[in-house]
């Protein structure tokens, strides 16, 4: 079940003056999730499921601001503050001569069990996106993320915590990021520039970052992940469309690139002479979009649902659910099903069981027969699509609506798409292939056409 262990609400509704603590509690406090205070109104007391209350009927006056400012002390360049030792969060709001007439203080709780419906995502050492709007629970998520890599699977993490909402307020990190170490935000630095100085100081396997949201975080997180470290972050986006689409984002995902064709290419492909496309490896391998606190869509292969977007092509990630009551995780669409590689023997789409014949469109044969010795299966060429068990076909010659596909789709023969003609792209094609191959139980082409 899951669990909260620890709250401290008490000492967020201890801020309160005597009438409005009392009315306040009177109702449930597990269900507390911000009081508004705004001078000149009525306080009010936001719980779950969009339930406000009045606090009272006494309008909020400068003193009652004073008084709490004066206890939860200085307020960072981003208007937020907190209470040491806890994970409340207090912002406010100020007047045109920088005066704070407002806050909005947040309870802040560590909950245990929220990522169970993602657990399996996290034992594969590959790097996360979480993304979802604002109040789904993804600091929540990311700060058992940050307890359990560091406690339970023993890994060197540091948590980039820019306004202390992952590791709580004061020098002191709260006990619910477990062994993570954590990097406070200097008023001098920003993000990106901590993000950096965690690589290049602390030596992490594994960086946890909350809210990317500049193009110079995206890069940061991009440099990161290729100098070998693991990344789990969250993102404000309601799914993958919205990061595709956003241009400051896009590059945790790739990055899109226009592409301009000749006026006989495009006539040949059947396509508009301007498409998009996938520049580059995205920097996060798994995307989670947060539906709400019991419902996530999973994307296992990033690149595969970013390629198959742009392409106009559906998309079905992992609709997982989690029952409220009993916490039994239902995974309600599963696209396809995968398959050690220690069976790599058993590589069905093979004609005879334990080979494969690849059809090179556009690619050098000579740089793929170079490439295809030292594995596990028996490689080799075909010299017809009829004889292939598999095509690979270079980027550039494979953009939506191209003959290939259509041909690939008829004749049942799944497409690989090649980065560049190149040995090392090559290769590196192969080793997703005999290390990675995404079992279907039906039809495998039509899943691995976007692989």
């Amino acid at each position: 079940m899951v669990n909260i262990v620890k709250d401290d609400v008490q000492k967020i509704v201890d801020l309160l003056p005597k009438e409005v603590k009392q009315i306040l509690l009177n109702h449930d406090l597990t269900k507390l999730i911000e009081i508004v205070l705004d001078l000149g109104r009525i306080p009010e007391a936001r719980f779950s499921k969009q339930k406000t209350i009045m606090l009272g009927e006494r309008v909020v006056t400068q003193g009652f601001i004073d008084d709490i400012v004066a206890i939860v002390g200085e307020f960072n360049d981003s208007n937020r503050a907190g209470l040491e030792g806890t994970l409340h969060r207090i912002s406010c709001i100020r007047n045109k001569i920088n005066k704070i007439v407002g806050l909005t203080m947040r309870v802040g709780r560590s909950v245990f069990g929220t990522v169970d419906i993602i657990k399996d995502c996290l034992q594969e050492s590959k790097s996360l996106l979480l993304l979802g709007p604002p109040g789904v629970g993804k600091t929540t998520i990311l700060r058992e993320i940050a307890y359990k890599i560091s406690t339970e699977q023993e890994q060197r993490v540091v948590v980039i915590d820019t306004s202390n909402e992952i590791g709580g307020d004061g020098d002191i990190p709260h006990p619910a990021i477990g062994r993570a170490r954590r990097m406070q935000l200097p008023k001098h630095l920003q993000q990106h520039d901590i993000m950096i100085e965690a690589v290049e100081n602390h030596m992490p396997e594994v960086i946890i970052i909350d809210e990317i949201g500049t193009q110079e975080e995206a890069y940061a997180a991009r440099t990161i992940a290729e100098r070998g470290v693991r990344l789990i972050g969250t993102a404000h986006g309601i799914n993958l469309e919205n990061i595709i689409q956003n241009p400051t984002l896009s590059d945790l995902i790739g990055g899109i690139e226009s592409v301009t064709l000749g006026d006989d290419e495009a006539r040949k492909r059947g396509t508009r002479k301007t498409i998009l496309e996938r520049a580059s490896k995205p920097t996060f391998d798994i995307c989670v979009e947060i539906i709400d606190r019991y419902t996530v869509n999973v994307h296992k292969n990033t690149a595969m649902s970013v390629d198959s977007i742009l392409r106009g092509w559906t998309v079905q990630p992992e609709l997982r659910t989690r029952n409220k009551d009993t916490d039994e995780i239902t995974v309600l669409e599963k696209p396809y099903r995968e398959e050690p590689s220690s069976q790599i023997s058993n590589f069905p789409f093979s004609k005879d069981g334990n080979s494969l014949a690849i059809y090179p469109y556009a690619i050098s044969k000579s740089l793929l027969k170079r490439s295809l010795s030292g594995h596990d299966i028996e490689l080799t060429i075909a010299n017809t699509i009829d004889e292939a068990d598999m095509i690979f076909a270079l980027k550039s010659y494979a953009q939506p609506d191209a003959q290939i596909y259509e041909i690939s789709r008829k004749k049942k023969i799944p497409i690989k798409i090649v980065e560049e003609n190149s040995l090392l792209s090559i290769r590196s094609t192969l080793e997703d292939i005999v290390n990675d191959i995404p079992y279907a139980d039906d039809e495998p082409w039509t899943k691995l056409n976007n692989y």
